[in-house]
């Protein structure tokens, strides 16, 4: 264990860190952040004992650096500096091989086969083996600084210090390194103490973050008590915008530029939807931030086309999202760039209306089948047949992360409403159906215009959301049950 008591320190006669306390345990990993000239090296060389403490000390174990000789220091503490100097020109080998000097009784005079595995250990790990008998400084930086990390590794301390040690590497590397370093953390529990200039690099890796600022700790703890967006605008004073990781109970952060790219004033309108009997294609001179149960780019993007494919009523694709990404690369539209949604209603029975209010205006648009009615509240097993009810709510202004998610809602109960009124049954259970089993809903903005922070049923956009989509549902519900008849 790593114990740091009120350390404080600097140059000559200037603190630059004060009174910084924090505890690291063995097998885990605390990253610390803040802007340039925010003390975070000299923290490092402090903890490291390569600058006297003015004040507070750093203990291992329980027992004061300043107990340890420098040779049983090594032993126990292996750093990686930012930057490194070569008086000579070693090979890659003779440079790893450097690590194991705490451990030798001489320069090299007991070379033991554990000082050899550790060496070649430390080199496979950072794949630099083939690279063994190679000049270092004939390598590129990110090349160089695997070596070091390689060189620290085969010290075989049961604490790191690294001070940014992705500095140069690309991000295949930074994030094999890291990987590197997390599994070894765990496997070998070592105490980790890195410096990051990379907030989202630190966050995925560490257990802990500090976020130093003028030589002072202003927030200390797990990734999601110190990546907050008002911290991180405070210290590092830009814009930013805090998200989850897809994959990681982690949270990410996206700069938020200070100059924005001019674009058009644009509006959606309901006369520059395209219906005919392959689709339903509406494409946004500008891109609409959007979120979507889609079949391609589902979840959230920004995207300027958006389709409602018609497809046969036995459709039947392994690999539906291919398909459909093939279709409209077949039509002629970038799949980066444009929504794919599927229907084996009718699409040129779409219902397309505007709907305006005090804000402005939104655009709703629906197609509706209910062969495969489904009483959410009894579903069970069923086989599928033609149906699918999908709703699209285009909105012009701008909207927060709530509001999509209120729109949704509110959209939905719309929709069940309409189901409700016009009778649509659950074939399996007779009772009233809710929705089918292939519903899709999309909310688009142009973030343009007037704010809309909330879209629930009583807000002025929830309010059109509501009409809007319980209408235009209601008239694609009486489209297909005449479809129907006429197929009969």
């Amino acid at each position: 264990m790593l114990e740091i008591n009120g350390l404080t320190g600097g140059y000559g006669d200037k603190n630059i860190v004060r009174d910084v306390s924090f505890t690291v345990k063995k097998g885990s990993i605390l990253g610390i952040l803040g802007p340039n000239g925010s003390g975070k090296s000299t923290l490092m060389k402090l903890i490291s004992g390569v600058l006297r403490a003015e004040g507070g000390e750093v203990r291992i174990g329980g027992t004061s650096i300043a107990d340890f000789s420098a040779k049983e220091l090594a032993k126990k503490m292996a750093v990686l500096p930012q930057l490194h100097t070569h008086a000579f020109s070693h090979t890659v080998r003779e440079t790893v091989s450097l690590g194991r000097y705490p451990h030798q009784g001489g320069w090299f005079s007991s070379w033991s086969e554990k000082d050899e595995y550790a060496v070649m250990e430390a080199m496979r790990l950072m794949d630099i083996n083939h690279y063994e008998q190679t000049q270092i400084d004939r390598m590129s930086g990110g090349e160089q600084q695997r070596v070091f990390v390689a060189q620290a590794l085969a010290q075989d301390a049961g604490i790191l210090l690294l001070d940014e040690p992705t500095n140069h590497l690309d991000i295949n590397h930074q994030k094999e390194l890291l990987d590197t370093i997390k599994k070894q953390a765990i496997e070998k529990e070592l105490t980790i103490v890195s410096i990051f200039h990379d907030i989202n690099l630190a966050s995925m890796y560490c257990d802990q973050l500090l976020l130093l600022d003028r030589g002072q700790v202003v927030r200390i703890g797990e990734p999601h008590e110190v990546v907050r967006e008002q911290d991180i605008r405070a210290v590092y004073h830009t814009r930013v915008s805090n998200h989850p990781h897809p994959e990681l109970p982690k949270p990410q952060i996206t700069l938020l530029p200070g100059v924005k790219n001019a674009s058009a004033i644009a509006l959606i309108r309901a006369e520059e939807f395209q219906i005919s009997k392959e689709m339903v294609l509406y494409q946004s001179p500008i891109p609409l931030k959007t979120v979507s149960s889609a079949v391609v780019n589902a979840g959230s993007g920004w995207f300027r086309n958006f389709m409602n494919r018609h497809v046969d009523a036995f459709y039947n694709v392994d690999d539906s999202v291919q398909e459909m990404t093939d279709y409209i690369a077949g039509n002629e539209l970038k799949t980066t760039d444009t929504v794919g949604m599927m229907t084996a209603v009718q699409t040129q029975d779409v219902i397309v209306k505007e709907y305006e209010g005090l804000f402005g205006s939104i655009v709703i648009a629906v197609t509706a089948g209910v062969g495969n009615g489904v009483d959410v509240s009894k579903a069970v097993e069923r086989t599928l047949r033609v149906g699918t009810i999908n709703t699209w709510i285009l909105v012009n202004g701008i909207l927060s992360d709530e509001a999509f998610i209120q729109a949704m809602i509110t959209a939905t109960e719309a929709k069940t409403k309409a189901l409700q009124q016009e009778q649509v049954k659950d074939p399996l259970t007779g009772t009233i159906a809710t929705g089918t089993s292939t519903d899709s809903c999309l909310v688009a903005a142009t973030q343009q215009g007037e704010k809309l922070p909330y879209a629930g049923p009583i807000t002025e956009l929830g309010k059109l959301i509501g009409v809007g989509v319980f209408e235009c549902t209601v008239e694609a519900l009486k489209l297909y049950e005449l479809a129907k008849v006429k197929s009969l």
